[in-house]
Parts: structure tokens; C-alpha cells; sequence
């Protein structure tokens, strides 16, 4: 009789890019002793869309139906990102009452994110009745966005000096009922989750990154301030208005995924704070630079000639872009999201780097998950928050 032997072979394993804990077309190739993970690559590439090539061959007014398709779970910072840029190229002055606007809509967008990360983090490590849970709340808020904008998910709503159009009758009323609400559902969420026996076993001490090897590997948002690093774009940059609003930036100093989940639970917390003094603060006046229609160069052209004028609508107004380069940020939910910017006396950019938070804090993954078990690499990639649209771009 023949005894077979142990194999003692390493494992080869594909995980992605159709599993559907990857969030997205992300494909690992993970080496296996046993269910211990001795090496990870990830494969990135599957969603990319050219999104940086596109901008350059559009103007500004052009590529903002496109830019919401990066992270199109926080649509609102993508489009905040490519108005902000222009912007500061051009010194053009944003109206208060839009600048008010936009946190609003900013900080709604960044609640919503937050939701479609926990709902998707707690179904990954087997919690399934908050994945139910979050869509409830994420409903009113898109309701919000449609009755503000007339689109749900991408809205185009943002401009440069101001946003499209001012709120509608009775919607500052129904965000403050939105708000009282929610408080009520996050106070639900930490009452389900954050003393779960469960749910503690299988993120306390999971995924741990120290404060000096965030800052080195380059994270930022959440990933940074659950390593004990304050550090806000909020309050560092002074962008829009937040200087005006009493908030505190959250952070925890373990680094682990509970502390990851600690620090966006609170962030929606403040978030509601932040959009509540808003509202109630929110001034007169109007919701547009009327004063940015002095770049508009679209007057000049041979289109809006005497022979063409049956032929097509009005072409957008196109903003001459300056010779300078320039990089811009906001906090968006993953991280700071950047665009480098260089203009050339064109209405085209002459090159738009985007910096997408997912896909530097991406970058950790492999060390992260070596030496743990495979069950872990779920707990750890889900608390990263990834969305591959920003990531492949």
C-alpha cells in the first residue's frame, strides 16, 4: 500500500478580477502556504479609460460630464477637483452662497461614500443586514442630489465660479429633516457593529500601518488618520469655506481596520455637523460668477458667424487656461484626490495628472496582507476603500 505524501508545495491562487469582495475589476495574485499569504501582486489596469488623455483633448466645461466617472461613488469631489484648478489659474472669485453650496453638496457626497464602503466592508467579513441598512440612508441622500441637480449618481453639477444652478425651493428644509435622521442611523450603525464580538475578532490588530509608514508610503485620508496623523485637507488647505464651520478631524492612533472604521463612522458625524451649520448660515447673493463670463472665448469664433448659425447650438463658454502650471486637492472620502495642471494660452489643458487617493493607498496592500491569513486579505482590502475607477482611471 502506498502512503501519498504531504505536499508542500506553494499555492498560486488568483483572486479577482470578477470576485465580488474586490470591489471592482482588481485582480491579486496571491502564493499560498496553506491559508497563510506569503506574497501578493495586485493587477491593475482592467478599468482604464484614458481619463488623462481625454482631458487634454477637451475643455473644462467639455470633460465634467466625465470626470464623475473616476470615483463614481463620491461624483461630487471629482467634479470639485477639475472646477478648482481653472479656477485658481484664472483668480476667479467664487460667490459665498455657492461656496456654501458646494460643502453641502461635498459633504452629502463624502456620507454617501462612507455608506457604500460600510455596507460592502461588513458583507466581506460576513455581516450581511448593514449592507441593507446603509442603502436606506444612501437613498434620501441621492434624492437630495436629484431634486438639487436632476441626476442621482453623476450629477454635473459644479462650475467654474460657482455650481449650475441654486437649490430649489424647500430642499435646504428636507436636508436639515435628512440630517436630524441620520444621526439616528449612525447611532444605529455603532449600536449593530462596533461592539460586535464578531466583528472585533476579525479587525482588531488586522492590517496594521504606524504613523512614520503612512506618511512614507504616501496614504492619506482615513488610511493616514487611523495611524494617528491629524492631518485634514480640510484645515491644512482652507479651501472653500470650512474655515467658517466648528468640526474636529478625526483620527485614532492604533492603525489597525477597527481604527479605519472608527475614523469614517465619526467623519460622517462631523460631516452632518459641518452641513448643518451650513445650512443655517447659508447666505443671499447669487450662485454664479457671473463676472467668469469675461473668459469666455467662445465669442470669437467663426461658429457663431452669420452663415453657421442654423447649424449647431451655442458652443459652450471656453475658458483660456494660462501659462503656468498649478497642482490643486481636496479631501475627497478615500484620500486627497489631485490634479496636476498645466495650462498654454489654450482652452485645453496641455497635461491633467490625476492623483487618485485609491491607487496610492492601494500601493500598501501587498505588505499589508503578507503573513496573514487568507480570510484577512478581505478584512484589509475592504478597509483600504478602494473604487478601481479612480485607481485605473
Amino acid at each position: 500500500m502506498t502512503v501519498s505524501a504531504t505536499r508542500k508545495d506553494l499555492m498560486i491562487v488568483n483572486m479577482g478580477p470578477h470576485h465580488p469582495s474586490m470591489h471592482g475589476v482588481l485582480r491579486l495574485i496571491i502564493t499560498l502556504d496553506g491559508e497563510d499569504v506569503i506574497d501578493c501582486e495586485p493587477i491593475l489596469g482592467y478599468l482604464h479609460r484614458g481619463m488623462e488623455k481625454i482631458a487634454e483633448n477637451r475643455t473644462i466645461i467639455q470633460y465634467l460630464p466625465y470626470v464623475t466617472r473616476w470615483d463614481y461613488l463620491a461624483t461630487m469631489f471629482t467634479e470639485a477637483i477639475t472646477v478648482n484648478g481653472p479656477e485658481q489659474l484664472g483668480n476667479i472669485q467664487v460667490p459665498k452662497r455657492a461656496r456654501y453650496i458646494r460643502v453641502i453638496m461635498l459633504e452629502l457626497s463624502r456620507i454617501a461614500s462612507h455608506l457604500l464602503w460600510l455596507g460592502p466592508f461588513m458583507a466581506d467579513i460576513g455581516a450581511q443586514t448593514p449592507f441593507f441598512y446603509i442603502f436606506r440612508e444612501r437613498e434620501l441622500i441621492y434624492d437630495l442630489f436629484e431634486a438639487a441637480t436632476g441626476m442621482r449618481m453623476m450629477h454635473n453639477y459644479f462650475r467654474i465660479g460657482g455650481v449650475a444652478a441654486d437649490l430649489p425651493h424647500g430642499w435646504i428644509d428636507k436636508c436639515l429633516d435628512f440630517c436630524d435622521y441620520f444621526l439616528t442611523g449612525v447611532a444605529e450603525y455603532q449600536k449593530l457593529i462596533t461592539r460586535n464580538p464578531i466583528f472585533l475578532e476579525r479587525v482588531e490588530g488586522v492590517g496594521v500601518v504606524g504613523g512614520e509608514e503612512a506618511i512614507n508610503w504616501g496614504l492619506s485620508g482615513p488610511m493616514l488618520r487611523a495611524s494617528g496623523i491629524q492631518w485634514d485637507l480640510r484645515k491644512v488647505d482652507h479651501y472653500e469655506c470650512y474655515d467658517e464651520f466648528d468640526w474636529e478631524v478625526q483620527w485614532q492612533k492604533e492603525g489597525d481596520s477597527l481604527a479605519r472604521y472608527l475614523v469614517r463612522i465619526g467623519e460622517m458625524t462631523e460631516s452632518i455637523k459641518i452641513i448643518q451649520q451650513a445650512l443655517e448660515g447659508i447666505p443671499g447673493g447669487p450662485y454664479e460668477n457671473l463676472e467668469a463670463r469675461r473668459f469666455d472665448k467662445a465669442g470669437d469664433s467663426d461658429w457663431n458667424d452669420f452663415d453657421y448659425r442654423f447649424i449647431s447650438k451655442k458652443t459652450s463658454p471656453t475658458f483660456e487656461l494660462s501659462k503656468q502650471e498649478l497642482y490643486v486637492r481636496v479631501e475627497a472620502p478615500k484620500g486627497e484626490l489631485g490634479i496636476f495642471l498645466i495650462g498654454d494660452h489654450s482652452a485645453f489643458p496641455w497635461r491633467w495628472k490625476i492623483r487618485p487617493p485609491g491607487f496610492i493607498n492601494l500601493q500598501i496592500l501587498p505588505q499589508l496582507v503578507k503573513r496573514m491569513k487568507l480570510a484577512d486579505i478581505m478584512t484589509i482590502l475592504g478597509s483600504i476603500d478602494i473604487i478601481m475607477g479612480e485607481v485605473d482611471r
